[in-house]
């Protein structure tokens, strides 16, 4: 493991203007790519944000494809699933909403206690998980429609551990790593790791604790969360590392994250191992985010409390590129599927499109 403070160079940055993607009124929430298989030409970018319209826009011209209209309150993350038929939303009014990502028809809601932040659809898009204010964790079956009491696992999360009588913290983040595994951030600074598979339909607080397989530990409320694929082919071998990135507090965090399935086991087995962790010279306390290279994981960006976004070295922290060009903080940043590109959503309502290698005419 390594932990280093990120140098700032800039010398040899190479200005560029970025494409601007107007259409929000208020600040941005979270941003997500996605390459749909039935469409494998196209990529699309999906954004959530404060103004409470969610929308879709294709992600190469940054043309606004549609909004999903309805929300009344605040919309904290927007979702396509991974075959890009469906779209979920999680907000501010206390509700998740699942759209037809085509139509833009609303096909049911799900109702909670407090304010929804987050939300993620399995790998084979059959499972909603949802988490918020209420620091529980839910799985919803998808193929049982719009009926809320169809919640296959609650997961209560709580301080100490999950220890009884702790109070309740907020999740701030979810997403699954296959169609079994989730994992949750707090705003305690811990990532859970909640197995799903059961026969019982919901899940107490003991359950939590028996489901989870594994915690990890960064040093403040959790803002972003992300997890990505790396694919590397030597001759015959293909070999996927799966690796998470943190953004907490004042630091970028990357764990490499096994995991151990076999027949004879009730629970798979999870081992994250810490492998960078950066200070940045911005803070990440109330937004921002950093999203890894999906290609090379050789650097990242990460934008926060500052107005610049930032191009960082995966395994030495320097800053690589700065860029100006919001007129607020940064509140969200992610890759492209290809890495080619990778857009940021700010406090000013904007969302920009910038190339990861300026001089090229792609």
């Amino acid at each position: 493991m390594s932990t280093a403070t990120a140098t700032t160079t800039t010398s040899n940055t190479t200005r560029q203007i970025p494409l601007v993607c107007p259409g929000h009124t208020r600040p941005l929430a979270e941003l997500q790519f996605l390459s749909p298989p039935s469409e494998s030409h196209r990529t699309f970018l999906v954004s959530a944000c404060h103004d409470k319209m969610p929308m879709i826009r294709d992600a190469v011209s940054g043309d606004w494809i549609g909004t999903w209209a309805g929300h009344k309150g605040a919309v904290w993350s927007t979702k396509l699933d991974p075959q890009g038929y469906l779209a979920a939303t999680a907000s501010g009014d206390f509700t998740v909403k699942v759209w037809d990502a085509v139509t833009g028809k609303e096909l049911f809601t799900y109702p909670h206690g407090h304010i929804v932040k987050t939300v993620d659809f399995s790998k084979d898009s059959t499972r909603l998980a949802t988490g918020g204010h209420e620091g529980i964790l839910r799985v919803f079956d998808l193929e049982k429609g719009g009926d809320a009491t169809q919640t296959v696992m609650e997961f209560p999360l709580l301080q100490q551990g999950g220890a009884e009588g702790g109070q309740k913290v907020n999740i701030t983040k979810c997403q699954w790593l296959d169609n079994d595994l989730v994992l949750a951030a707090t705003s305690d600074g811990k990532i859970y790791a909640f197995h799903t598979r059961s026969d019982t339909q919901t899940q107490t607080q003991s359950d939590s604790q028996t489901h989870c397989v594994c915690t990890l530990q960064v040093e403040a409320e959790v803002r972003d969360m992300e997890v990505t694929e790396l694919q590397k082919e030597d001759g015959n071998h293909h070999e996927t590392t799966t690796i998470l990135t943190v953004a907490a507090g004042e630091t970028v965090s990357f764990f490499q994250l096994d995991i151990n399935k076999t027949k004879n086991q009730t629970l798979p087995l999870l081992k994250g191992t810490l492998l960078r962790q950066h200070k940045m010279p911005m803070h990440f306390r109330e937004e921002g985010g950093a999203s890894l290279h999906p290609e090379t994981g050789d650097r990242f960006v990460a934008g926060g409390s500052d107005l610049w976004v930032r191009v960082f070295d995966f395994d030495s922290g320097k800053e690589l590129e700065c860029h100006r060009g919001h007129h607020g903080p940064i509140r969200c940043v992610r890759y492209a599927p290809d890495g080619k590109t990778y857009a940021t959503g700010s406090e000013d309502g904007t969302i920009r499109i910038w190339k990861t290698d300026p001089l090229s005419s792609e």
